[in-house]
């Protein structure tokens, strides 16, 4: 199996001291490729630099919506800076995180200024032609009216989905891809477990989300890229198809989102067509 992890905080101090064991397992078990989401300007440097130290790693850079009271005025600007810096580097491939989280802006001015961030971001994610990889927390209704004004060239990717089937259909329709990580492995998420077997598999990608939200096991532990092929294994027994169906229709997904050449061995190695999902 070929995999993509397209979305994992590897940059954090909970790698710091294995991050390039992690990396060495991660391509001795297939996971080809990690997409780094930023979360605020003060890391958007060492994320950056980390992408460039080793091939299959590439950054996005966004402003979190759960740190409003860390981000600075000046944070969009520099925001803005960097996108234009980098247009012409192959290791930044989208912006994010970046989105609406309710569960934590519970008055009218917190989720203004959320969505004051996220409607920013979403301009700049137009005007430079990167997909988005968005956060959403008891705000699906919300994201989804502010998506269907924004209509981005290149979409993006609703990380960590677990909302109703209906709210993914939506996005579906707009053309974005739906994001699934270790949270739909525990066996207490059981509206997640109806939803996934009746999503096209086209339009789910995978992640991990590590070091936060592990797969199903033993309480506490670090979650890892490394665990990418038992979250595959594990959401495809669920939706009822063989792991390597549903490693190889999210590996394609992915590289529709960012824009990747999928290698000419996995391009061989496919055995049906995976229709077109959004736009690249």
């Amino acid at each position: 199996m070929r995999l993509i992890d397209t979305h994992v905080h590897l940059d954090l101090d909970a790698f710091a001291d294995d991050r390039p064991q992690i990396l060495a397992r991660c391509r001795a078990r297939g996971v080809e490729r990690l997409v780094i989401p930023g979360i605020q300007a003060s890391g958007w440097s060492r994320l950056l630099a980390l992408a460039h130290q080793q091939p299959g790693l590439y950054a996005a850079l966004g402003l979190h919506p759960l740190l409003l009271d860390v981000h600075r005025p000046a944070d969009l600007a520099q925001l803005e800076q960097q996108l234009r810096q980098g247009q012409a580097d192959p290791v930044l491939c989208a912006i994010g995180e970046i989105g609406l989280d309710f569960l934590s802006a519970r008055t009218p001015a917190g989720q203004a200024a959320q969505q004051q961030l996220l409607e920013a971001q979403l301009a700049l994610a137009a005007c430079f032609r990167l997909p988005v990889l968005l956060h959403v927390r008891r705000a699906h209704a919300r994201m989804i009216a502010t998506l269907k004004r924004h209509a981005l060239p290149r979409r993006g990717i609703v990380h960590a989905f677990s909302g109703s089937l209906e709210e993914a259909r939506e996005y579906l329709r707009l053309g974005y891809w739906l994001g699934l990580g270790g949270a739909g492995t525990w066996p207490q998420a059981r509206r997640m477990h109806r939803v996934l077997q009746q999503l096209p598999p086209e339009a789910l990608v995978l992640e991990t989300d590590a070091p936060d939200m592990p797969p199903a096991g033993p309480a506490g532990e670090r979650n890892s890229p490394e665990l990418l092929p038992e979250i595959c294994q594990n959401l495809a027994r669920r939706r009822g198809i063989p792991a390597r169906q549903l490693a190889e229709s999210s590996y394609l997904a992915a590289c529709r989102v960012f824009g990747w050449r999928p290698s000419e061995q996995h391009i061989a190695q496919r055995k049906s067509h995976i229709p077109e999902h959004g736009s690249p």
